[in-house]
Parts: C-alpha cells; structure tokens; sequence
C-alpha cells in the first residue's frame, strides 16, 4: 500500500480555523467523513489509513468540537444548517466535487442537508447508526422526548448531566456487552472529554440535543431525497443501540429497497471501535463496486 499514513493539520476555511484528517493520494476517488456526538474526527482514525491505498479519505471536526476553533455563539448558529455550511465549506476549499459520504449519528443529519442541497456530489452513502426514521427511535430518546414534552428545569437537568466525562463514557460503553466494551479505548472521553468542558462547549452539545426536536421535521425530506435519487448506499449498523436499533436500519430499506444492509451482531453505536475488522472489508467491497 501506498500513502496509508494520516496527515493532520489546521486550516482556516471559510470563518472558521479547523482540525483536518487526511489519507490517501489527492487524485483517488473521495471519502469524506464528518464525525458524530460525542466524538471528533478521531473516531475515523483506523478507517482513514486502511482505505488509502485506493480512496482519499478526509475528516475533520466541527467547530466547537476537537481541535477545531469555538466561534461565539453570536455569530455562528452551531445547528444542523450551520454545521451543513461548514461540510459544505470543507468540499468547496479542498476541490471536492464528488464524493462518497459517510453517515454516522449528527453526521447523518448534517451530511443528509448537504445531500439533498448538493444531490450531484454524491457517489455514495455508507449509513452507520444515523437515524432519521421518527417511529422506529429507540428506547434512550425517552429522555429527550420528556423535555421536549415538558421543556422545564427538571427534565432539562438530564440532558446536561449527560454532558459530562460519565455521560461521555456511558455512550461509548454504556450499551453493549463487557466483553465488548472492554475494545473500546478509554481515551474517546478521557481525551475528548477536556477538550469540551468549556461553558461554551458544553452548551453547544446540550443545545445539539436541544434541536433534536426541530429536526424531526426533516425526516420526511431526507427519506424524499433517498428515493428520488436513490445513491449506492451500504447500511453497516450496530444493533446494540439504545437511540438506533435494528429497527433503525431496516427502515432505510422502505426508501432505499436496493441498499445492501449488514448488521453486525455485538456491536453498538460504536462498531468502528469493536468490530472493525467485521466493517472494514465491507466498506472496501462496497467502495470497490460503487466508487473506484
């Protein structure tokens, strides 16, 4: 293999001072990755390298996340259109006209915006554990669904407990077996944890699960845009996930009928973490087929 190392580094695109991940050779088909919650572009730091002999791969981190900068509140919206400018943002400063993209947790929403506003991008979709089905969410959305309910301090105090080093380590560990657990490199909230608790950080995460509400009504749009344009699309899923079961997965196929679908057993919402070697020769079979 050839140009298997990542390259890290800063670059100011658009307003913004951002933290990018890159492998591959610059001329190869494209790969871009952006991250979910509560991560960074870390979480696709095995992936990168082990398509890069054949796929340029770029991640970066949103703003107010990982080694990216934390604009003021003021003048950024840290929402689901405002994080769809950046990704957009990214694309246009690297050159990028056509591209795979990979949907993962607040990714898939952001990354589905950008699709159905740049629906000529896109060679492909590789979906893991992003929801946009409203009548198959999981049983840890109860939660969120109470405030949203009863938007009072009491059922607020949940959502911002969740916003903690604890809260951080439950989502990456909280679900799946000992055994599988036991995979999972402590470091995803050990380091990323003090890269966020900052006032202003802390709110742009509670304020994410905030404006989950509002984002149900683009579910409707983001199911139109895969049947009317009905992209190359591997389902690769962990089904040990409390806010995307299986269920969760099975739902793409009412719009995307044609999408190959692989759960993974033993896996949650982390399975790039736990279950890598399961994942890695589907996506490279997949890419092989769909965007070489």
């Amino acid at each position: 293999m050839q140009n298997c190392f990542v390259e890290h580094r800063h670059e100011t695109i658009g307003q913004h001072r951002l933290f990018l991940r890159e492998a591959g050779p610059t001329d190869a088909p494209v790969l871009l990755l952006p991250h979910g919650y509560p991560c960074s572009s870390y979480q696709f730091r095995r992936l990168m390298p082990a398509l890069a002999d054949r796929w340029r791969t770029v991640a970066f981190d949103w703003p107010g996340f990982g080694y990216s900068d934390t604009p003021d509140p003021a003048s950024f919206g840290y929402d689901f259109d405002a994080y769809e400018s950046v990704l957009t943002a990214v694309a246009d400063h690297l050159g990028l006209d056509r591209y795979a993209l990979w949907l993962h947790d607040y990714g898939s929403q952001i990354g589905l915006r950008h699709a159905i506003t740049h629906p000529e991008r896109i060679a492909a979709l590789i979906i893991q554990n992003g929801d946009i089905y409203e009548d198959v969410l999981g049983p840890k959305y109860k939660t969120i669904k109470a405030w949203w309910a009863d938007k009072s301090d009491e059922k607020h105090r949940p959502l911002e407990k969740a916003v903690s080093e604890e809260g951080f380590r439950a989502e990456f560990v909280g679900e799946v077996s000992e055994e599988v657990a036991a995979r999972v490199p402590p470091d995803l909230w050990k380091l990323h944890w003090p890269l966020m608790d900052s006032a202003v950080r802390r709110q742009v995460a509670v304020g994410l699960m905030e404006k989950l509400e509002a984002n149900l009504a683009w579910f409707p749009r983001y199911q139109a845009y895969l049947r009317d344009h009905g992209p190359p699309t591997l389902i690769v899923w962990g089904p040990e996930d409390g806010y995307m079961p299986a269920e969760s997965a099975r739902a793409y196929l009412r719009d995307l009928p044609d999408a190959e679908l692989h759960l993974i057993q033993g896996a949650g919402h982390w399975l790039l973490e736990t279950h890598f070697d399961a994942a890695l020769p589907l996506v490279r079979n997949f890419l092989t087929r769909h965007h070489a």
